[in-house]
């Protein structure tokens, strides 16, 4: 009995998301990096209407590219951001979660048998790849073969994908069926929808045959390298500024699939506040998440500026929300109750107020404040478990009595010390979010105020991936619980134990990093696994699951992050909010798709 996953999402998520969620973002939220870079723009364009109106500029929201010869989209040092995956690379679905629905793109249907270990995807016909090759069955399993061969090129955004396909096999030109190694409810979901950020992408097999995927950049003007399916083609760029033009061949258009997106050409470009912010903004139609005193200023300058909300807090609720995670292999802090001293310590209340300018809110639970999912916070109210662990509790006093129960006895200097040795914690942030570093610096203040003697350490993106993957770090600012959007396990699924490394062992597909280890936790996380979605199994499996959770706290949940998204209508119009949704709003998702094929130009 093949299961009928759009009809059921719908059910479970229709008119229920609140405007919608690194990769690593694992998806790359916007806020993980401020623009850096000056706008650079070709002169054309500049204070022409009749080229505005051909031509969307979009703000690169990571910041400079360092290495923008880079487009292998698997490849640790690419990025997908610049318009690679919004323009280039289309997805096989994409979950919607406006209406709930997994939506058909590369991909016409995804079906699984009755016993949920055997998934069918069927392609759509007349695919073919920019150079004109047709797009077969052939590419997705070459892709996944790729893959398996070289595991570390699984990303964060499809992670855990080769641990669930036991076989993959091509049934004719447009079908593949996989083999899992157990039922799995979510592949689909999971693995082959933008769920967060991005997903699985296939690779046109008669390019990357022969190439060494570890080295390959997939870039040669010559043969008009990259070669994807979408509705653009790569036309220049520098590492601030990348150019896409339409692709009047397009085989959707041919296929009748859907008409020519309405931009002609399509901009991405790095922006440095610094210059001031009416500099930096002028010329672009969409800007990524910015703090509220930057977007008031925005708007007295644009007015034709729109959000997702009309009206404070006007942002848009990504599906990732802010953790602070422990290396929990790591002494003293592999001690839960030294982690509970710190969540004790910490007055969330503050970091919204003071990190987020009062525009989010303190998370409760490690999911997104999505409907779906208050669904199965309330079970756990209604079981006592924040009775049991009072995890929003401020209480100074209670987080000292946990550190001396644990025998550290308060020195001169004020600090806990242990035979000599300072109660210490070094907690890592992202060197170009400014959020996560104010709420590093609060944090660390606040353990400073009780003994312990902590701070925050600011990282570039290179070396906060290095050392969360490698597990040097003490603790960090994070999202890597992100996943579950309209039900638990698909973020529960990400602390299994399977996942756990050694210390130095690098955690390849970005599962685990604070390295915990629960056997009890992972076999309830499994059971809830091989259920259909929406099974009234799950309630009493979350609930002992999460039980589990809240004893040990290996990661804290902080605060729900929101997303200040702006666009300006001056030029284009139809853009989502949270009046027109017809798909949730963020520019930098692979998402983009659907946006760019409701984008129409601004009547004068």
């Amino acid at each position: 009995m093949a299961m009928r996953n759009s009809a059921l999402l719908g059910l479970l998520i229709l008119a229920l998301l609140v405007g919608g969620c690194g990769t690593a973002s694992t998806s790359q939220p916007s806020e993980v990096a401020t623009p850096v870079g000056a706008p650079d723009l070709p002169a054309e364009i500049i204070d022409n209407p009749e080229e505005r109106r051909r031509t969307v500029i979009w703000d690169v929201s990571s910041g400079v590219v360092a290495n923008p010869a880079q487009w292998h989209p698997f490849a640790d040092d690419g990025r997908r951001d610049k318009g690679f995956h919004q323009a280039m690379i289309e997805p096989l679905f994409i979950l919607n979660y406006e209406s709930g629905v997994i939506e058909p793109w590369l991909g016409e249907r995804m079906e699984s048998n009755a016993d949920l270990d055997v998934w069918t995807l069927t392609l759509r016909e007349g695919i073919r790849w920019s150079d004109g090759v047709p797009m077969s069955a052939e590419d997705v399993v070459f892709t996944i073969e790729l893959l398996q061969a070289y595991p570390e090129l699984e990303r964060d955004f499809f992670a855990g994908l080769l641990y669930w396909i036991e076989t993959v096999e091509q049934l004719d030109e447009r079908t593949v069926r996989f083999e899992l190694v157990e039922p799995n409810p979510r592949f689909q979901l999971d693995f082959f929808s933008v769920k967060v950020w991005g997903s699985f992408d296939v690779l046109p097999k008669h390019i990357w045959h022969d190439k060494d995927p570890l080295t390959f950049t997939n870039y040669d003007p010559e043969q008009g390298w990259p070669v994807f399916t979408g509705p653009y083609l790569l036309e220049s760029f520098s590492d601030k500024t990348f150019i896409y033009v339409r692709n009047d061949d397009w085989w959707g258009a041919a296929a009748g699939f859907r008409p020519l997106p309405a931009p002609e050409r399509l901009i991405w470009t790095s922006i440095n506040f610094d210059m001031g912010i009416e500099v930096a903004t002028r010329h672009l139609d969409t800007l990524g998440n910015v703090r509220l005193d930057e977007f008031q200023e925005i708007v007295a300058l644009k007015p034709n500026t729109i959000t997702w909300l009309d009206g404070e807090p006007f942002a848009w609720m990504d599906p990732c929300s802010r953790t602070l995670s422990f290396n929990t292999l790591l002494p003293p802090w592999d001690q839960k109750e030294l982690r509970w001293a710190v969540n004790h310590s910490m007055d969330r209340s503050q970091l919204v107020r003071e990190a987020y300018d009062g525009t989010t809110v303190a998370s409760r639970h490690f999911f997104p404040a999505y409907p779906p999912l208050d669904r199965y916070v309330q079970l756990l109210e209604q079981e006592g478990l924040y009775t049991t662990y009072p995890l929003m509790l401020h209480d100074p006093a209670r987080a000292r009595q946990l550190i001396e129960a644990q025998g550290w006895v308060l020195g001169d200097a004020g600090y806990y010390e242990q035979d000599g040795v300072p109660l210490s914690l070094t907690i890592a942030a992202h060197a170009a979010s400014p959020e996560m570093q104010r709420v590093g610096t609060l944090i660390a203040n606040g353990l400073q105020e009780i003994g312990v003697n902590a701070r925050m350490q600011p990282l570039e993106h290179p070396d906060w991936v290095a050392h969360k993957t490698n597990g040097t770090f003490e603790a960090m600012i994070d999202w890597d619980s992100c996943g579950s959007i309209n039900e638990p396990w698909a973020s529960m699924g990400r602390y299994h134990m399977r996942w756990a490394k050694p210390l130095g062992t690098p955690v390849t597909n970005f599962n685990n990093q604070v390295r915990w280890s629960h056997e009890g936790y992972s076999a309830l996380v499994d059971e809830m696994a091989a259920l259909p979605l929406g099974d009234p199994q799950i309630e009493p499996l979350f609930v002992a699951a999460s039980a589990i959770w809240f004893d040990e706290l290996p990661f804290i949940p902080l605060l729900q992050s929101k997303e200040l998204i702006s666009f300006d209508t001056t030029y284009w119009q139809n853009w989502p909010t949270a009046v027109n949704s017809y798909v949730h709003p963020p520019s930098w998702w692979q998402s983009v798709h659907i946006i760019l094929h409701n984008l129409e130009p601004t009547e004068h």
